[in-house]
């Protein structure tokens, strides 16, 4: 069963880039607790975005919008570049990073990302996006996504 369906009649996760990032992504990456333990962790490149529904569902109602934490895969162990491939298909990246800005600071960057079927170059474009966030840090290293 879900444990995430446990929240009360009318509960709304409507959360802002900014909070996304300072509050809820600043406390996972530090282990602290969240007040609201509303999204859960997932493996992002053992599963479908179909399958995001089930896992990440808040409640009862319909929802369009799923919230997850997921760790950066790393196409190779000693580089840099993200692994974003699952199993029928991968993620790929489109248009710029947007900056996101709390009391005037750099806080983090959201990344767009889009669900192709099958194999680069030759995948079919899918209807599944995601945002995908990071902190900025003094050493600009990305530590999680979300």
């Amino acid at each position: 069963m879900n444990t995430f369906s446990h929240v009360p009649p009318g509960f709304r996760f409507h959360p802002t880039d900014e909070e996304l990032v300072d509050y809820y992504l600043r406390k996972k990456v530090a282990s602290k607790r969240i007040d609201l333990d509303v999204i859960k962790d997932v493996d992002l490149y053992k599963i479908e975005p179909w399958d995001l529904q089930e896992l990440c569902k808040l409640g009862t109602e319909e929802q369009n919008e799923w919230y997850f934490f997921s760790h950066k895969d790393k196409k190779y162990p000693t580089g840099t570049r993200t692994n974003r491939a699952t199993r029928v298909g991968f993620w790929k990246a489109t248009g710029r990073d947007k900056a996101i800005y709390s009391k005037n600071n750099l806080v983090g960057m959201r990344k767009t990302l889009v669900f192709y079927k099958g194999r680069a170059p030759n995948g079919q474009k899918s209807d599944w996006i995601m945002h995908e966030y990071r902190l900025e840090t003094d050493e600009n290293s990305i530590t999680q996504l979300l």
